[in-house]
């Protein structure tokens, strides 16, 4: 199966809930600062699921900004993707699947599942980060189902926490306890605001991408998540252009986390 074809498979019985998420998602804003005069806003671009093509990767990567690249692990491109983005200035992260909700669908290789022990989940997360060289950070692949769970998400997040790693609960449900975890386990984290290609057409994404401006205006900073389409990268390039003189300031996500 195309892997874009795979990715709208993946995604389409929750598009409707994930649109719903944005809303959720800003709920969550009530804890984050208004934006002041004194503070730049800033916005992180995330890019999930790379370690399929380099072109793709590519596409992103020339458009000398910061963004944060988020790798899926155990793929055949996973650690040299990681060498060449980290060489080029780039933050990485491991995307790590996690069991969704919809038992048709296969969060793939190196998976986490409810009902998995400690150990267990330790040991595959170790793995996991072994195949993703310069992992700063972790954020969940999928993960409806997984998410939610207590206990399985604060084992993973505790096995990240070990290896120094930052999390990014990427909100792909609105029962997910991965923020709420994280920082109760003291570690750097935050939670995804906008998915930026849902629907993955240039003016979509410009959509997307112009409310991710207005709640990095809004709050002091904004984090969106995309993925490795050609379209998404034409829609980013256009807006970095359209807010060079806007005072907004591109990041890597680990310079807009919440602290312990």
């Amino acid at each position: 199966m195309d892997r874009r074809d795979f990715l709208l498979k993946g995604t389409s019985f929750l598009v409707g809930g994930l649109f719903g998420l944005n809303s959720f998602s800003k709920a969550l804003a009530f804890g984050e600062q208004k934006n002041s005069s004194f503070c730049k806003p800033r916005i992180a671009l995330i890019i999930d699921d790379i370690g399929f093509s380099f072109s793709r990767t590519r596409l992103f990567l020339d458009l000398k900004v910061p963004i944060t690249f988020s790798i899926l692990p155990r793929l055949v491109h996973s650690r040299d993707l990681a060498y060449e983005i980290h060489g080029k200035g780039h933050e990485v992260m491991l995307h790590q699947p996690m069991e969704p909700l919809n038992p048709g669908i296969d969060p793939g290789p190196g998976a986490l599942y409810v009902g998995y022990g400690a150990m267990r989940i330790a040991n595959i997360m170790e793995e996991n980060i072994w195949t993703v060289p310069f992992a700063a950070g972790v954020n969940n692949h999928m993960g409806s189902k997984f998410t939610a769970c207590c206990k399985e998400i604060k084992d993973a997040l505790k096995a990240a926490r070990e290896k120094d790693l930052f999390f990014i609960d990427s909100l792909t449900s609105s029962r997910s306890m991965g923020y709420k975890t994280a920082r109760g386990l003291h570690m750097p984290t935050a939670s995804r605001n906008i998915f930026l290609d849902n629907v993955p057409h240039e003016s979509e994404i410009l959509v997307q991408l112009a409310k991710l401006k207005r709640h990095a205006q809004q709050y002091g900073r904004a984090i969106g998540i995309g993925h490795p389409f050609p379209e998404t990268a034409a829609a980013v390039g256009r807006f970095l252009e359209n807010i060079k003189d806007s005072g907004i300031t591109p990041v890597h996500v680990s310079k807009i986390l919440k602290r312990a």
